[in-house]
This record gives C-alpha cells, structure tokens and sequence, in this order.
C-alpha cells in the first residue's frame, strides 16, 4: 500500500497484470513465441512436475530411488553418455572427412547421415536387432568372438548411437566449413607436424562445437524408445531404460510412478545439460585467451 499526497492509500498494481501488460505490449512475434513456448514447453512440464509433487515426500523418494528405478538410471545416462561419446570422435571424423575430401558418391554419403532423422525409430530398431542378431549378418561375425548384440545392453548403446550419430556430423559440419585453411598451411610451414597441427589449430575453435553436437546426441539418446525397446530384452537390472519403464508403469495404471520417474528423468537431464553448457561456455572464454 502507497500514500498519495493526498492522504489516501493507493494500491500498487498487482504483479501480474503488470506481466501481462507488459506482454501485450511486446512486439508479435515475442507474444507468438511466448505463447507458443508456454503451451507446447512451460505447462506440460509444470504439469509433471505439479503431478508428482501431489505425491508425499516419502513416497516420492522410494519410487525414484527404488532399486530398479536405480537401475534403469544407470543403463540411461551411462549409456547415452557413452554413445554421445563414442560420436564425438566417429561424428567428428566423419565430417572431416565430408568436408576435407572429394570422392565418388560423397552426395550420398553425405545425404546417409540424415537417415537416422527420416527413418523410424521403430524400423531402426527392428532393423538394428535383426543385423546385429546371432544369425544376422554383423552379429553372425561377432558371435565366434563371444560378443552378443542384439538383446543385451550394448544393443541399447548401438542404438543411441545409431539415433544420435547425425547431430554431432550436422553441429561439427558447418563449422569445419567456415575455418580457414590458410592456418593449417601457416602451421606446417614453421615445420609443425600434422597431428600437432590438429590438437593446436584446428581443434581448440572445434572444441566447443564438438560439445555441443555431444549434449544433443547425448539428449536424443536418453528419450530415445521406439529402437531401444525392439533391439533389447527389457529385463530389468539389465538392459531396461528409463522409458520403458514408464510405459510398463503406464500400462500398469500407475500414474503416479510413472510421472515420478519422468520428473527424476527431466531433472538429471537438465542438471547434465546445464554441465555441459557450462563446458561449453568455459571452452569458448579459454579459446578466447
């Protein structure tokens, strides 16, 4: 409450209308892109997270920290990270190579990387599980050598890095594109070596971008269900993710379990997202010195 100068209490005005008159007063497209954001982002996550905390404290915590919960945890985040990894560097590789080299066929190649976008995760699965199988014909390679594929955890891992291998080749791509070569020749004429060359020149302004192709596959990877669920066994303590077992609890009629299980989801992706985008911040002031 204000005093005016003439004695009377004036009400200030309430914190929300001034949001709201503020926005109105925005420009279009920032109210399209707010209210867009706000249905499509904002309420179905405040929805879950309203949904889970109607849940008592107790209860919440046995369901996320359950041993099974744990578990599917564990064969999320492990593997995804592995997989956005392992991606990093073959991604990379790749699109030094789609950027560096000509060859025959290098418009095909190049359009390949994009399939993992266009084809269904369903398909993929289906069809990773079958090539990857005792009698398929990479898993029929490696099953002399005791390494089983397809229905296991390192099915789930070939999965996610079959799903998140073109965000890291798209982010990397354009970039290698845009840095001059006139660098690297400058480096080898003061006599330095290819690989110093590399690890000096090249890779501290790709570093960053690197990261960030890495916390997309990483993030793909972890919602990653319709290839995961075909090319594993979903045994529990095994190779069952985290999804999954949302829609077992969903089948289940239990809503409650399910929702709980996505809140801990959303807030561990968030916290490694928020890591890494600090990496990446601390990568770009440390290239900028």
């Amino acid at each position: 409450m204000a005093v005016s100068t003439s004695g009377k209490r004036e009400r200030k005005p309430f914190i929300g209308k001034v949001f709201l008159d503020k926005v109105i007063r925005l420009p279009w497209t920032w109210r399209i892109t707010i209210l867009y954001l706000a249905f499509m982002l904002f309420l179905p996550v405040a929805a879950m997270f309203f949904k889970a905390s109607t849940e008592p404290p107790a209860k919440f915590w046995e369901i996320a920290t359950s041993e099974l919960a744990l578990a599917t945890y564990n064969v999320t985040f492990v593997t995804s990270f592995l997989a956005a990894a392992v991606n990093g560097i073959f991604g990379t590789l790749i699109a030094w190579v789609l950027v560096r080299y000509d060859f025959p066929l290098k418009r095909i190649f190049d359009a390949t990387v994009d399939l993992p976008f266009a084809l269904p995760t369903s398909v993929a699965g289906l069809t990773l599980a079958t090539v990857y199988s005792d009698n398929g014909w990479i898993g029929s390679l490696l099953s002399p050598l005791g390494i089983k594929v397809s229905f296991t955890r390192l099915g789930v891992g070939v999965a996610m890095i079959y799903i998140s291998l073109p965000f890291v080749v798209r982010t990397v791509q354009p970039v290698l594109q845009e840095m001059e070569k006139e660098l690297e020749e400058v480096a080898w004429s003061l006599g330095a070596s290819q690989w110093k060359t590399f690890t000096k020149v090249i890779l501290p302004p790709l570093f960053p971008t690197i990261l960030t192709g890495i916390a997309l596959g990483f993030s793909r990877a972890v919602g990653e269900y319709g290839s995961t669920v075909i090319i594993a066994s979903n045994t529990p303590f095994q190779d069952l993710i985290a999804p999954v077992l949302i829609f077992q609890r969903l089948e289940q009629y239990d809503y409650s379990g399910a929702t709980v299980i996505g809140v801990v989801l959303l807030a561990i992706s968030l916290v490694l997202l928020l890591a890494i985008n600090l990496l990446q911040a601390w990568a770009r002031r440390y290239d900028s010195r």
